[in-house]
């Protein structure tokens, strides 16, 4: 049964929904008639660090009917479950919570710190306080490094995540709502957030595809660019048909024939390209699908680059979503 929370959520089976009208503060229940371009309308959240937790998709799908959004619930559920709610998916989104990156950054720097401060010592160096200025400098420097890197690693395309929501936006773009999932610490807890923000798909569509026309027009190596989306795909190998081999006798297998062995069946990598060639209005609605995941957990999270003039959210300093897969996918 469902309670309501201390914060102005509801709660239900461990996993909450939060309602936002100016941003993702609890408590703002009223539904806006026209929400503006990029607003968050509700955050399902979840325990990461619970195995029997999960989000509540039947208090999502009555909030979604709630608010006039009439999608058939089974089909986007089992994209959800199979897409980010699979228990190797889950682990990685436990590994690469901030949670985990912090204390990875902890031990970073103190297997560094020791590493380099043992060596000074072989050398002789070590005996000074000037030395331990030094290792604890240089073993600062390497972790901020680190982490920077890990923070543009996560500014990217996740195929972990964001790509695996991409058929799920297929379904809800449609009806101008883009999701994401990000993550917050709640003291030791890893909580999931599966966020939904209105987007009107329209006037992206359009610039995107024009600016595809261009760049098609200027040979500009748009194929080029698109090509850095791919994934590789484990598919089962085909045999030759007619082609039938017949062991010798000296290769017939030695167990009887009743024996049945159980082999494992032979696969292949494949190379998928997540944007094939096409007309540029098929190309950009495949693209701000495939972005929009990664779009709404920067967005969520605060990452995303500043607007640059021309886009569709109005005077905000946020960019649209055409802005973002042009500034990071399509720029020169």
């Amino acid at each position: 049964m469902a309670q309501k929370s201390q914060t102005g959520g509801t709660e239900k089976n461990g996993s909450s929904l939060l309602y936002s009208k100016n941003d993702l503060k609890e408590g703002a229940l009223q539904w806006v008639p026209e929400p503006p371009q990029g607003q968050v309308l509700l955050v399902l959240s979840m325990d990461n660090t619970c195995p029997s937790s999960s989000f509540d998709m039947d208090l999502c799908a009555d909030k979604l009917q709630s608010l006039g959004i009439q999608v058939p619930m089974d089909p986007w559920r089992r994209l959800i479950q199979e897409g980010v709610l699979s228990p190797r998916v889950r682990r990685y989104l436990f590994y690469s919570s901030r949670g985990c990156q912090i204390a990875m950054a902890m031990v970073f720097y103190i297997s560094l710190w020791t590493n380099l401060y043992s060596t000074l010592q072989l050398c002789s160096l070590g005996h000074s306080w000037g030395a331990g200025v030094l290792v604890t400098l240089v073993a600062l420097a390497l972790t901020v490094l680190v982490i920077l890197v890990i923070d543009g690693h996560h500014r990217k395309l996740n195929v972990n995540t964001d790509v695996r929501l991409a058929a799920v936006n297929e379904i809800f773009i449609k009806h101008s709502i883009i999701l994401g999932i990000t993550d917050v610490l709640d003291g030791p807890h890893n909580i999931l957030q599966l966020c939904f923000v209105h987007f009107s798909p329209q006037p992206c569509l359009q610039a995107l595809a024009a600016h595809i026309t261009h760049l098609q027009g200027t040979q500009a190596g748009l194929r080029h660019r698109l090509n850095k989306l791919w994934v590789v795909m484990d598919v089962a190998a085909q045999p030759e048909l007619g082609v039938e081999e017949e062991a010798p006798c000296e290769e017939s297998p030695l167990l009887s024939r009743g024996v049945t062995l159980n082999k494992d069946p032979v696969t292949c990598s494949e190379l998928l390209h997540l944007i094939p060639e096409g007309p540029p209005q098929a190309m950009a609605q495949q693209l701000l699908v495939l972005f929009s995941a990664c779009y709404v957990r920067l967005l969520v999270m605060g990452r995303l680059p500043r607007a640059s003039p021309g886009g569709h959210l109005g005077h905000s300093s946020i960019p649209c979503l055409c802005q973002f897969i042009q500034s990071t996918l399509l720029c020169s």
